[in-house]
């Protein structure tokens, strides 16, 4: 009976031994640095960037490798043809199956000059308010910008005016524009914002978003835009996802700046990232409003923007990209904090 009884006891110690091992690689215990720790941390780096060419192009090596951004960022006719399966990259069980209905919205082939040169990736942060980041914004040559963000007059110097290419996720689109089951008017005249730029949908992300990606779609059609909708290919997504979780990223899903900034280091040959910065103070240690047009908190259920955070700044530290997240105004200064 003794027998048993330490028999069992050693049997559940390595079963709960076993299921503390696979929560600690699921859920791994770290400590997120705290916002002034961080605060700290980019003041002691200060202006000082110097680019490395040979982590670009490792980084390049590497997206290139598990991702392979150049061919396969968007669906395309060439990488999709009738009867592929495009499996969701949100869900597991869902799938569409290119058929004769979709396969004539999709472009035949990548349809951007490669290799982009100097490329600005603008998050929405608070901390691009009264930046002065506009105008360096607006020198790149190629411009990428987050989920159909505001560009009116009261953000220009902040934010710059031009636009290459723009994400508009399905919930923005639900957001802010009712589906698009009613009006579209408002959809159309937001977009002239982003001129003739491209319009990024992960449709096939998750399958409530399909219909209204499409409708965007034929809603730009109809109204004979200049803009061309790129629907985000789910195999790039799902193998981006994989590529950071293996870089210490653990949240549920990729916030789509993340997306962004890597489909730049598998594309562009010079990266600079505007308003990735989602802590609550600033370097001057006074409040940063969440976005810089409000302060609406996004869902902590997906994101885990602080780990993201973290491995952008490892990367401008290295020189692979270079991550702007003070006054773009006050080149050349050291910033300072306010006493």
């Amino acid at each position: 009976m003794v027998f048993l009884r330490c028999h069992r006891s050693k049997y559940i110690w390595a079963t709960l031994g076993v299921l503390a091992f696979l929560w600690l690689y699921i859920f791994p215990v770290y400590r997120i640095p705290s916002d002034k720790e961080m605060v700290d941390e980019v003041l002691r780096q200060g202006q000082i960037w110097t680019r490395n060419q040979t982590g670009v192009d490792l980084y390049r090596k590497l997206l290139t490798e598990c991702c392979d951004p150049k061919r396969m960022f968007a669906v395309t006719k060439e990488n999709s043809p009738i009867g592929k399966v495009l499996w969701y990259d949100g869900e597991i069980y869902h799938y569409h199956t290119v058929n004769n209905e979709t396969y004539p919205f999709f472009v035949q082939d990548t349809p951007l000059q490669l290799p982009l040169k100097k490329c600005s990736v603008v998050g929405n942060g608070g901390v691009l308010k009264h930046s002065g980041c506009g105008k360096e914004i607006d020198q790149a040559d190629f411009i990428m910008r987050c989920n159909l963000p505001p560009l009116s007059k009261e953000y220009t110097t902040d934010v710059g005016t031009r636009t290459h290419l723009v994400s508009a996720n399905p919930s923005i689109i639900e957001k802010n524009f009712q589906n698009l089951l009613w009006s579209r008017k408002s959809f159309v005249e937001s977009m002239k914002a982003f001129g003739s730029s491209y319009i990024y949908i992960p449709a096939f992300s998750m399958k409530p978003g399909t219909d209204p990606s499409l409708r965007a779609y034929h809603t730009l059609a109809d109204s004979a835009s200049s803009q061309t909708v790129l629907f985000a290919n789910p195999d790039f997504l799902k193998n981006v996802g994989r590529f950071w979780k293996n870089h210490g990223v653990h949240g549920k899903r990729l916030s789509t700046g993340l997306f962004l900034v890597s489909l730049a280091l598998g594309l562009c040959e010079e990266v600079t990232t505007y308003g990735f910065w989602p802590f609550s103070v600033g370097l001057d240690e006074r409040p940063v409003s969440h976005h810089y047009y409000d302060n609406i908190l996004p869902s902590s259920r997906f994101h885990t923007m602080p780990e993201e955070f973290l491995q952008l700044w490892h990367l401008h530290k290295s020189g692979t990209l270079r991550m702007r997240v003070g006054d773009c105004a006050k080149e050349g200064q050291e910033p300072k904090r306010e006493k």
